[in-house]
């Protein structure tokens, strides 16, 4: 090319560049759509400020506890590079079949529809080195393009932090309200305002928060060892003026159970059932 054609294409490209942030900054994102397969009531967000609290699990437990409240559910693994759904419910060997240029998603055994980036990976441990669109891409595709029929409630589990793709599902999807996941350490209660924070930014209502790994329960004398120092849920509920939905324990028999995929069997009845009843109630009100 010549000079001048170069310049020429070097100007339209910068030009393209400030109209499509210009036009990002004032619009935001497009909103993801159903397809004609997809009837989903009610979609809710589980976040957290960062990793390793325990949002899958949280995740899989309201799931479980829903569908045993007699609702559809199913879960939307939104954590792309890093998803454990399908190996906690026991699919780490299924992978989602497609027809009609469409998804079929993986069924639980109690009838919980997902879908996973696992669920289309030849094998799971392999890694996900993706950047930030081709990761939102795949976020629209499990959504738009994924049959999942009649359903309640879709739990999104949320990737940790405020980046790329948590901004993708908060701007794209119709989350009507979002469960925070934390821990009792003190640096939490300051990640847990970024997630209120963002909630808050994106109009998108907290509906509460679960408190993971807050107790260790003997199993000879019964008594409770707080393993990372004493609660700061009430404190933070408090501070940040969200309800409080439930305590978790550390409880090894429920770590086997996610490790072997039979946490469906594994979970008492009642885990989180303040939780289940806000949310239902939530709804309810919105």
């Amino acid at each position: 090319m010549t000079p001048e054609e170069e310049e020429a294409i070097r100007r339209e490209f910068e030009a393209s560049r400030k109209q499509g942030h210009t036009s990002q900054s004032h619009q935001g994102p497009a909103k993801f759509q159903t397809n004609d397969h997809a009837n989903i009531k009610h979609v809710i967000g589980v976040i957290s400020g960062k990793g390793g609290v325990g949002k899958s699990l949280v995740t899989g437990i309201l799931a479980i506890e829903l569908q045993r409240a007699g609702h559809k559910v199913a879960i939307l693994d939104g954590d792309i590079t890093g998803p454990s759904i399908p190996k906690m419910f026991g699919l780490s060997d299924v992978r989602a079949t497609g027809t009609n240029n469409m998804i079929i998603p993986a069924e639980s055994a109690s009838g919980i529809r997902m879908m996973s980036t696992n669920l289309v990976l030849e094998n799971e441990t392999d890694p996900v080195i993706w950047r930030g669109p081709v990761l939102g891409n795949a976020l629209q595709q499990f959504y738009e393009e994924t049959m999942w029929g009649d359903i309640d409630y879709l739990l999104v589990d949320m990737p940790p932090g405020t980046g790329d793709v948590a901004l993708t599902v908060f701007q794209s999807l119709p989350i009507e309200g979002v469960v925070i996941v934390s821990t009792p350490q003190d640096l939490v209660q300051m990640v847990v305002g970024k997630a209120v924070n963002m909630a808050a930014m994106m109009d998108i209502p907290v509906i509460g928060l679960v408190e993971n790994m807050a107790y260790f329960q003997c199993p000879d004398c019964g008594k409770r060892h707080e393993l990372f120092g004493p609660s700061r849920a009430a404190l933070t509920c408090a501070q940040y003026g969200i309800d409080m939905l439930g305590q978790l324990p550390i409880d090894p028999k429920i770590a086997e159970a996610c490790d072997l995929g039979s946490i469906e069997l594994a979970l008492p009845q009642g885990v989180l059932a303040d939780a289940v009843a806000i949310i239902e109630g939530h709804d309810k009100q919105a």
